[in-house]
């Protein structure tokens, strides 16, 4: 935490020639013609007065920032001081015994340390750190300007590492000098998997096959944002965005050639922008979380194990890799209606992925692989068949009713009240879901329709039976360090398995604001369902519960 403070206030240094120079401490000084000796003297007499002039006109501009400073460094104190104190008095205790002995030696005692006990916060260490940052701000105002909150594009070095049309790939950084944390991630945007639809995917969605438009700079938002407002427990890590230009679900391995119109490369891309980041500090990094979202996620399950062997080739075997997959987790299921394989929204995922796989030249994880018969390595895109054989520890972020997996099992929500069959179905998609999460050690699985979650700004509002998904991963991220260094259980106070029970789509209240399509206002859960053609009286029977008690439940998220 104190090193956080530094770094902030450290990046002062940089900026510190922007600020107003000080009034010169004198003019320079005429012909003296009195003897070298006594000349000497009021010289060093009349350099004292310039000097004392000159400090007294610094200190009538700069008080202002003196004060404030000074009354930061209080706050900052109280601040430590409480966190010192901690449960049972133990902190104020050493305090007290260091206190005369402090004295005593004098200044040799601003060199001693004390233990900091975190215990006293640790319940609401979202917003004590936010403090934190603010006060090494105040403290040091040129470092608010001062922090880059960019990440900035670097294209591959390696120029045989392409996108889809050739183009070279790459990815943005945002380096933070002195952390230890490395956050990769990996960019969503479905696939395609034939010439016909990766032209017209070309045609419509170009960035994501071509590297030519990517704008300089990108503003991380969520899990990549640098403001511990939004992102409480990863805003100070070393942040790398790397967009999704491959259109195989990160897990091709051919380049463009006479006869392949398309490079497909999103395993490669990985494996070289992890060459290219060793040499700029990860190489130094304790903790490399892989993340991704949608298609990106899916990436992460294929990806993860293959990052730490990667890097343990290397030579850098004591990187601990771990992965985030966020709305990656689909389900090879029957579709509502199904619908014959003419493009990448009707097309089942299970077809498409086994049509995919043969075009991308796509490769699974080894261990994933030797589960299944030659030519059906296509059930490795699946979450639930994959799990099962990753070595990282993964934390999984899956909403229950996902808009994407509704979206391929051809349930179209278009404003329109859903038939009984097609409420029947998403209300069984949801519990299938929820089954296929129950042996997952770390997830996070709200009741919501939706796509995505931990890049938006509002990532920090959604919670599960009380815990927000920021909190939910920092209490994983402390599990597996206290795993690391004692062997113990997951900590008592700081669930890591949240997964909501109530069985309808929005019945959790933080789920995100829906909107009617048509008349774009927002709809609250009884509304939503309402919309949807759920049947109040029909349900409430069901239940055995009045209409109006069933209407309550819903409206607290119950």
């Amino acid at each position: 935490m104190l090193a956080a403070w530094e770094r902030a206030a450290g990046s002062c240094a940089g900026s510190r020639a922007a600020e107003p120079a000080p009034p010169a401490l004198s003019s320079p000084p005429a012909a003296d013609p009195r003897p070298r000796g006594r000349r000497g003297g009021a010289r060093r007499s009349a350099g004292g007065a310039a000097r004392r002039r000159g400090l007294a006109a610094a200190a009538a501009s700069g008080g202002w920032r003196r004060a404030a400073m000074g009354t930061a460094a209080v706050h900052l104190l109280l601040l430590l001081g409480l966190l010192h104190a901690g449960p049972g008095g133990e902190g104020r205790k050493g305090w007290r015994r260091r206190g005369p002995a402090a004295r005593e030696r004098g200044e040799a005692a601003a060199a001693e340390s004390f233990p900091l006990d975190f215990t006293a916060v640790e319940g609401n260490m979202d917003s004590f750190m936010a403090q934190v940052k603010s006060l090494a701000q105040s403290l040091y105002p040129c470092s608010a300007q001062a922090l880059p909150h960019d990440l900035r594009l670097h294209l591959l070095h390696n120029a045989s590492v392409t996108c889809n049309d050739g183009s070279p790939a790459g990815y943005y950084l945002k380096e933070s000098k002195g952390s230890r944390r490395w956050l990769l991630f990996l960019e969503g945007g479905w696939y395609c998997f034939n010439r016909e639809n990766c032209d017209s995917r070309y045609d419509t969605m170009r960035r994501l096959m071509s590297s030519s438009e990517w704008p300089a700079t990108r503003v991380g938002t969520g899990i990549l944002s640098s403001q511990p407002e939004e992102n409480p427990h990863w805003w100070n890590a070393n942040m790398v965005f790397i967009p999704y230009c491959s259109s195989d679900v990160w897990s091709g391995a051919s380049s463009k050639s006479e006869k392949n119109e398309y490079a497909f490369m999103g395993a490669l891309i990985i494996q070289e922008v992890i060459k290219e980041l060793v040499g700029k500090g990860l190489s130094t990094a304790k903790v490399l979380l892989l993340a991704g979202s949608s298609a990106g996620g899916t990436g992460v399950l294929l990806n993860v194990d293959r990052v730490a062997e990667q890097l343990e080739e290397m030579g850098y075997q004591g990187i601990q890799v771990r992965g985030l997959a966020d709305s990656g987790w689909f389900l090879d299921n029957k579709q509502y209606r199904r619908t014959d394989c003419i493009d990448t929204i009707t097309c089942a995922p299970t077809e498409a992925i086994r049509r995919g796989i043969r075009y991308w030249n796509g490769i699974v994880p080894e261990r994933c692989k030797l589960q299944f018969k030659e030519g059906e390595e296509w059930n490795c895109f699946f979450g639930y068949k994959i799990y099962p054989t990753l070595r990282c520890p993964v934390f999984v972020v899956q909403w229950l009713f996902d808009e994407a997996q509704l979206t391929v099992d051809n349930v179209h929500l278009t404003g329109q009240p859903v038939q009984e069959g097609q409420w029947l179905y998403i209300q069984n998609l949801g519990r299938e879901l929820r089954n296929t999460l129950k042996d997952v050690t770390a997830s996070f699985a709200p009741a919501c329709l939706s796509h995505e979650i931990i890049t938006r700004n509002h990532w920090t509002d959604i919670q599960v039976k009380g815990t927000s998904l920021p909190r939910a991963l920092h209490c994983w991220d402390r599990s597996l360090h206290e795993s690391n260094k004692h062997g113990k259980a997951p900590l008592k106070g700081c669930p890591i398995h949240l997964i909501d029970s109530c069985p309808w789509p929005h019945c959790n209240p933080s789920c995100p604001t829906i909107r009617d399509q048509f008349t774009g206002q927002e709809m609250n859960v009884i509304q939503f369902l309402m919309h949807m053609g759920f049947d109040v009286q029909k349900m409430a029977q069901q239940q055995g519960l009045e209409p109006s008690k069933l209407l309550g439940m819903l409206s607290s998220g119950n």
